[in-house]
């Protein structure tokens, strides 16, 4: 546990439980905190022995892709004493920001802001595993049974937390496609997901070839990262991609409107196959690669060829890894296919990094004990509604809330991290009843859909007035 909190009494439940702290779950229970009237009774639980975000990828001089008002809380309560900009007054690092005049922070800048709130938050409880979470009908509550972890990870003691409601925030996995899978079990030969690209870079820089497969934003990084550490004519590196180009991110003013809550409302009441077709053809505004990153891998390959020749590097899109595996011990062989000739070959490597994205963790496993009461949609997802709760049986009395576990149903906004703040402000408003956080009641100049989609009412609450619109005839 970190910070000073008051303790609940003895079997006192909490107003509010959250599994996971990452970045939405460490910016719910800072809002939570800041609350009117004495903040809510909050505790939040992490198997982790500290905060670290995406600790494998904080490449040298990469930086988020949002600017820095995309912190925890600022665009929800600017006022709030875990703002971004409280951190750098409390490190006296705010004019050396002032005069560096960046809009986007590092990565390693995050992390340590993240840290900072972390530390200082009361009601946060770090090595603490939670195993699995039930509803009692009798004292309507949630029960949360957690293990605590020691230095090493094993179980030192066994608790039990009461709560009103819960929230899951729990986050996403490294996606490692099956092909690939059985090669990362077999730690001979280096095959590593991106996640872990920064604790094995000294052994991938010491292979003779390494292929890169995936181009979203960490594939490009670690690629350009590689590339600048190879020695020119000799760089022996392959980048390989699914999608049909290294396409740039959809970055304009008006596309990033679709990480708004405007958007996020329109989206949440399109038809559930609506939004299922609508995902995937969505990935250039999430899944694609900044453009400054291609151009700065452009640029180093254009001075690799200023004495001549070409570099040593193959860069190929619409290539799918069909089967893969190991040469004797030393070496992995990828069978391959490009979608579009039709056409199929083997590539011989020697380590493989993979830059295939993340995936929403499963909550089945942790949520057992509520599955006699969740509703699942067509596909068995479990159902959210528009306050970001999980739909229950009305016998569950008490809110069951997810973070970043909610893109089918509320679009690729659900991991941006410009939309954390709201959504944990939106969730705290609902919770409480009333509005200890107002929220704009309109955030785009885009009106998706020719009927205004609004924001779910509050209970107790006027629901917002929007500009009428003139009906077709």
């Amino acid at each position: 546990m970190t910070g000073p909190t008051t303790p609940q009494p003895h079997d006192q439940p909490y107003d509010l439980a959250g599994i996971g702290i990452g970045p939405n779950n460490l910016s719910l229970a800072a809002l939570a905190h800041g609350v009117p009237g004495g903040g809510l009774a909050t505790a939040f639980y992490e198997q982790r022995a500290a905060f670290h975000w995406h600790p494998g990828q904080l490449i040298d001089g990469t930086t988020l892709q949002v600017p820095f008002l995309a912190d925890l809380v600022t665009l929800a309560d600017p006022t709030s004493p875990w703002t971004f900009l409280n951190y750098l007054r409390q490190r006296e690092r705010l004019y050396p920001f002032y005069f560096a005049e960046r809009l986007h922070t590092h990565r390693a800048e995050y992390d340590a802001y993240c840290r900072w709130v972390s530390d200082h938050l009361p009601g946060l409880h770090f090595s603490h595993q939670v195993d699995a979470v039930r509803w009692n009908p009798e004292r309507a509550l949630y029960e949360i049974d957690h293990s605590r972890l020691g230095p090493t990870g094993e179980t030192e003691a066994l608790g039990r937390t009461h709560a009103r409601n819960i929230v899951l925030g729990i986050g996403t996995e490294p996606h490692i496609p099956d092909p690939l899978r059985p090669l990362t079990e077999q730690p001979t030969v280096p095959v590593i997901h991106a996640a872990d690209y920064l604790q094995h870079r000294e052994r991938l820089l010491a292979a003779d070839h390494i292929t890169v497969i995936g181009s979203g934003q960490s594939g490009a990084e670690i690629y350009l990262d590689l590339l600048r550490h190879r020695p020119a004519g000799r760089e022996r590196l392959h980048w390989l991609t699914r999608t049909d180009a290294f396409a740039p991110m959809e970055y304009s003013k008006l596309g990033l409107e679709h990480f708004t809550p405007d958007y996020t409302h329109y989206f949440h009441q399109l038809p559930e196959t609506v939004r299922d077709d609508l995902v995937p053809r969505q990935w250039q505004l999430h899944k694609a690669t900044d453009a400054g990153t291609l151009a700065a891998i452009h640029d180093e390959l254009y001075r690799r060829t200023l004495d001549g020749g070409w570099p040593d590097t193959v860069l190929t899109p619409g290539v799918r890894v069909r089967t893969a595996g190991r040469l004797a011990t030393t070496r992995i062989e990828l069978h391959l296919e490009h979608t579009q000739q039709g056409t199929r070959s083997r590539l011989t490597t020697d380590a493989v990094v993979l830059a295939t994205g993340y995936r929403e963790r499963p909550l089945d496993r942790l949520l057992a004990g509520l599955d006699p009461y969740m509703r699942r949609d067509a596909r068995e997802r479990p159902r959210v509604d528009a306050h970001h709760r999980l739909v229950l049986d009305p016998s569950v009395t008490g809110h069951a809330y997810v973070q970043n576990a909610e893109t089918h149903t509320h679009g690729v906004g659900a991991p941006d991290l410009g939309l954390t703040a709201w959504r944990s402000a939106a969730i705290l408003n609902h919770l409480t009843g009333k509005e200890p956080y107002p929220l704009p009641h309109r955030t785009a100049f885009t009106t998706f859909g020719l009927t205004p989609k609004t924001a779910p009412a509050i209970p107790g609450q006027p629901a917002p007035a929007h500009p009428p619109l003139t009906p077709l005839r």
